[in-house]
């Protein structure tokens, strides 16, 4: 899924745009709503059957569609998961919603940063091997990257709408769910295999493997509106789990004090 990939390169992406923001770069190169940490809900593949079947008379198409417009239409979600792009370990977790408010944490190869977005202006607060990762994947020197983490150790970087770059389009709902309805020639062509229960709900589970043996798969809630519950990509470079819940729940996010923000434009290189 589109979205899913676009997921995970921003994840990977900001790591080196955020070393940009800070002026430490050497060159001119990217289970819960709490910031706490990163847990993927457990999704069980077990056999159930529903008593009243909403998709009965559609095929694997038709419901990955009508998915795709319920999940087009939600003014909030929370989404948990991990994959890998470019051959490096990624997780997320962030809840967002219509508005702009935006709040969890991403995590890449065991470093880990929050992620707040609050009128409609984003922060990063990242542990110190996240900023150590992060001037490295920018082209920063160890020692430029060490300097950046006691900069910012336990305070919040203030980051603008150019620096937030794809990690923007993270945040923002619209955006993301817009990914999902172009992939219309990956949601056609898909089977349906056994029902199955994605955190205790009951889902449709939709399947397509493509000719290089790269899997697709998606559930998709059997009760109140069909939303995606969770997708999976298996058996290619850039296989990934995400999960999604909370659907049209409240999302709140709070700016960090102003004694615990770093704003790059201020700090002069």
């Amino acid at each position: 899924m589109r979205a899913n990939r676009k997921i995970w390169v921003a994840t990977m992406v900001c790591a080196a745009t955020v070393v940009a923001a800070t002026g430490c770069s050497k060159g001119d190169k990217d289970d819960t709503k709490a910031q706490g940490g990163t847990k993927t809900p457990a999704a069980s593949a077990t056999t159930t059957k529903a008593p009243v079947d909403p998709f009965e008379g559609l095929d694997a198409d038709a419901i990955a569609d009508r998915a795709v417009r319920a999940t087009k239409g939600a003014s909030s979600l929370h989404m948990v998961g991990d994959g890998k792009a470019d051959g490096e370990q990624m997780t997320i977790d962030l809840a967002l919603d219509d508005k702009g408010a935006c709040t969890g944490n991403i995590g890449l190869k065991d470093a880990k940063a929050d992620i707040l977005q609050a009128d409609k202006i984003m922060y990063m607060k990242g542990d110190e091997k996240f900023w150590q990762v992060s001037a490295g994947e920018g082209g920063a020197s160890a020692e430029e990257g060490k300097a950046m983490a006691e900069l910012l150790k336990g305070r919040w970087m203030k980051m603008s709408k150019k620096n937030a770059g794809e990690l923007a389009d993270l945040c923002d709902i619209k955006a993301l769910i817009k990914e999902m309805d172009k992939d219309k020639d990956q949601r056609q062509g898909m089977t349906k295999g056994p029902d199955a229960e994605v955190d205790g709900k009951p889902a449709a589970t939709l399947t397509k493997k493509d000719s290089k043996g790269e899997t697709f798969t998606m559930y998709v809630a059997k009760e109140g509106e069909p939303f995606i519950l969770k997708t999976v990509e298996a058996g290619g470079d850039e296989p990934g789990t995400i999960v999604f819940s909370d659907y049209n729940e409240p999302v709140t996010a709070t700016a960090p004090p102003a004694d615990q923000v770093v704003d790059p434009a201020k700090l002069g290189g």
